[in-house]
């Protein structure tokens, strides 16, 4: 009878204390709670992945990276407190694509990136790709540019790190001729990681438009097809982004903004 009363008096004291330590929760340590979960969806890093490719095959021009694809965003994420490093496969300066840097290219976000320092100086002195650790960051975005097509499309260690980012379920987000570095990218089981998958990229045609059919070592619809890629696409210039999964595309300069919503959507 003793034990069975020791036990009552155990169990009244564990219930009054459990009722005590939920009642003793005050609205400020709430609120602390609360501003720790949105410091943790503010506190994201995102990796930026440029070409180092600056030869436009033989033509003797430059090329690199397109700079409405890269500064859009950029300043996207940036605005919103994402943490943002820029690497290349070489390290060092990410060439430019001067095209791109011309008046006719230029947008709301080229002419902040033409007057921001602190910007310049990290394309300038970007990290190298194979010092890049996905654990660090909580996703990773490709601009485009022609550049791509050459470097990063057979690149060991983007690829690597895109398999990586991709078992891991982060958002992986391209734009223009930026899926090129998807062309030897597979999945766990060892098909493309296109395969199936919504996509789109820079359009045979847009490429037509812009003379380079010939100058290209491949085109970005065409690789996202023989991928087994579900390609689709709207007219020559027309801003169009898709996502499936953890997969995001968009078509071509003027898509960069749709890209960046989708993946600033998808860190949420």
């Amino acid at each position: 009878m003793n034990l069975l009363k020791t036990l009552a008096l155990t169990l009244t004291i564990v219930t009054a204390s459990s009722c005590k330590n939920k009642k003793s929760e005050t609205p400020s340590e709430r609120v602390s709670e609360v501003k720790s979960v949105i410091k943790k969806e503010n506190n994201m890093n995102v990796l930026f992945v440029l070409t180092s490719h600056d030869k436009l095959g033989d033509t003797g021009k430059k090329t690199g990276f397109w700079v409405e694809e890269f500064a859009n965003p950029y300043y996207t994420l940036l605005d919103k407190g994402v943490t943002i490093t820029i690497a290349t496969p070489n390290g060092g300066a990410a060439p430019i694509d001067p095209s791109s840097d011309s008046p006719d290219a230029a947008t709301d976000a080229t002419e902040r990136f033409d007057k921001d320092a602190d910007a310049k100086a990290k394309i300038a002195n970007t990290n190298k790709l194979s010092d890049m650790n996905v654990d660090d960051f909580d996703a990773v975005f490709y601009p485009g540019g022609h550049g791509p097509l050459w470097d990063l499309a057979n690149d060991a260690t983007s690829i690597a790190l895109i398999e990586k980012f991709n078992t891991q379920e982060k958002p992986i987000a391209f734009v223009c001729h930026a899926p090129a570095a998807l062309k030897g990218v597979k999945n766990t089981d060892g098909t493309p990681l296109v395969k199936g998958k919504k996509v789109t990229g820079f359009t045979n045609s847009e490429e037509v438009a812009v003379g380079l059919t010939d100058v290209v070592p491949f085109l970005v619809e065409n690789m996202l097809q023989e991928n087994g890629g579900i390609y689709s696409k709207k007219e020559n210039w027309a801003a169009y982004a898709i996502q499936d999964g953890n997969l995001i595309t968009g078509q071509n300069p003027a898509s960069s903004e749709l890209v960046a919503e989708k993946l600033l959507e998808s860190l949420k």
